[in-house]
């Protein structure tokens, strides 16, 4: 067959869309970008855009947890079928794969295909995967998938090996293993890594997707022997280390609470204040993050001696953990460890996408994710720019010295250029910029962003200054800023505005490969202080996506106290008129 476009796409929170041609990615991004709604589940948006690179596709694979909605009575024709028909991308139902029921798989098969490996185990920590009724459990009970391990080999094999699923039934904990397979199962009704993790996130008064909020807020606590164990064995059991059934409740249908009433100490507080200022929250994210990453720890440890495999991706909602994605480097010695950055579900729609192009054409070629820049492609003339730039003082011929006057002046500069970021992190086409040595520096740009005080920024750095300033412990780099790294205690005192309570920095390391335009901002400031790195943060507003396009950028100028965007491709610098 002709496998010359493919197009994956993701439905549920974190919708999106990936385009491939002839088994490479053409764009790839998440529908909240188009949409401006956070974590907009229907990517109708982004399968739009795929007529801007072809009208028409070979292949259309949707990646979800549950089957396809149905429509109403006049229609009976799934939805996403339907619209793809309408837009005459496909015309024949053989074409429109649908891999519901391989959420895990498709995790797995996106991290497996972008690290480069040959074969690999890969780890799944997700919150609810694929959702399966289940007669194994003796009853017509509903199961989801929690955690996951696969032996993954090219073109396009994933073997699972051991499965934790959580539940709703008479059971507590129950066991299957496959000697033939070599595949353990193991269901409970418990919430999982994950869910436990939400559930805390809620108790700490944020939505239970804002994970990175709790990860945030973890070192501002400490070891407390009041606070429980969020994690056990289900006293005994299980044989899996899961969420403690005590202290985090399932809820219908995969969702959890803390049940802090049973707990004296985790008793305080009211809803609709600032919950964080309270030692109860503070030293629950603390002991959270300390064990959930233990217990992800055991999880790849299982994945390696089940396999005898020493490569392992890291996928699932828990792969953007960048403190815990650290911890693993202290323990994992002799192993090799990719962490996939488009580890929501949006990267189910690459590796569905993937999957089914090496399934179909055999091939063993090996192509490592080498960029993120996946967004769709934008040109502005200068006409364009004063059109949509009216309420803007537009200088013209700039460079980067002249962005870095205004930066070391402590101002904060927004710079937009080329394609944006797939994924949730700002790698310099879609940031704001500011002077990392300003000694309040994260206060005031946290105000400006209108984000939590605990919250903590990045830094890009010149990946060749990288080692002197930075412990990556054995990495090269860090181009997707998938780790929160310890800073070299000389240097801390340096850039104080990137550097987070426990010493820790989360870093995008820049090559001029990479992104030619950033890198040369960082080293002329590099040249300028003899610090070879920017404070980062994303281009965005607190509760926001991040910009997509020049629109969004100047309706963000507009709308909040951020006066410079600048252009590097255009030359061109935005003031803000006063």
């Amino acid at each position: 067959m002709n496998t010359g476009y493919i197009v994956g796409f993701a439905r549920g929170h974190n919708a999106g869309v990936c385009l491939l041609k002839d088994g490479e990615i053409v764009f790839a991004l998440e529908e909240e970008r188009i949409t401006r709604r956070k974590y907009d589940g229907g990517p109708f948006a982004s399968i739009y855009k795929i007529l801007e690179y072809t009208n028409k596709v070979d292949k259309v694979v949707l990646a979800h947890t549950q089957p396809e909605d149905r429509g109403n009575d006049f229609t009976r024709e799934e939805i996403y079928w339907a619209l793809f028909r309408k837009l005459k991308l496909i015309d024949d139902p053989d074409q429109y794969i649908d891999m519901h029921t391989q959420h895990h798989m498709l995790h797995a098969a996106c991290s497996f295909y972008n690290s480069g490996f040959d074969e690999a185990v890969a780890i799944i920590v997700d919150g609810a995967g694929t959702f399966v009724p289940s007669k194994f459990t003796g009853d017509e009970t509903t199961i989801w998938e929690v955690e996951s391990i696969f032996d993954c080999k090219y073109p396009a094999i994933f073997n699972p090996k051991w499965k934790h699923f959580g539940g709703r039934g008479p059971f507590c904990a129950v066991t299957n293993y496959d000697k033939e397979k070599d595949f353990e199962m193991i269901v409970d009704d418990t919430g999982g890594i994950v869910k436990a993790y939400e559930a805390v996130t809620q108790y700490c008064g944020f939505d239970p997707i804002e994970a990175g909020k709790t990860m945030g807020l973890f070192p501002y606590g400490k070891e407390n022997e009041l606070v429980p164990d969020v994690y056990s064995d289900a006293n005994g059991l299980s044989t899996w280390i899961t969420s403690n059934r005590e202290l985090v409740i399932p809820t219908y249908p995969n969702a959890a609470l803390i049940n802090y009433q049973r707990y004296p100490f985790l008793y305080e507080g009211e809803q609709g204040e600032d919950l964080t200022k309270y030692k109860s929250r503070r030293d629950l994210a603390y002991k959270l993050q300390i064990q959930s990453q233990d217990v992800c720890l055991k999880l790849i440890e299982k994945g390696i001696e089940k396999t005898g495999v020493k490569n392992v991706v890291f996928s699932g909602g828990y792969g953007l953990n960048c403190v815990a994605n650290y911890h693993y480097l202290k323990h994992l010695k002799d192993i090799n460890y990719y962490v996939e950055p488009v580890s929501t579900d949006a990267g189910t729609a690459i590796g569905a996408a993937k999957y089914v192009y090496h399934q179909e054409t055999q091939t063993k070629k090996i192509s490592p994710l080498k960029s993120l820049y996946h967004g769709p492609k934008y040109s502005y003339t200068l006409s364009d720019i004063k059109t949509k730039a009216e309420n803007f003082t537009i200088k013209e011929n700039v460079d980067d010295n002249d962005i870095i006057d205004l930066i070391e002046q402590q101002e904060i500069v927004c710079i937009f250029q080329g394609r944006s970021e797939n994924g949730p992190r700002a790698l310099g086409n879609r940031s704001m910029l500011f002077d990392p040595r300003v000694k309040n520096g994260k206060d005031i740009v946290n105000e400006i962003k209108r984000r939590e005080y605990f919250r903590p920024f990045a830094a890009s750095v010149l990946v060749e200054n990288v080692h002197e300033w930075f412990d990556l412990r054995g990495m090269d780099d860090s181009p997707y800023m998938m780790y929160a790294v310890n800073c070299h205690e000389d240097k801390q005192k340096i850039i104080p505005s990137v550097i987070h309570i426990d010493g820790t920095c989360r870093i995008q390391t820049v090559s001029s490969d990479q992104n030619q335009n950033y890198y040369n901002l960082i080293n002329c400031f590099y040249k300028r202080t003899d610090v070879p790195l920017l404070f980062n943060t994303s281009f965005n507003l607190a509760g926001e996506p991040l910009v997509e396009t020049l629109e969004d950028a100047i309706r963000t100028l507009e709308n909040s106290e951020l006066k410079f965007l600048y252009l590097p491709e255009n030359k061109i610098l935005l003031s803000k008129n006063e």
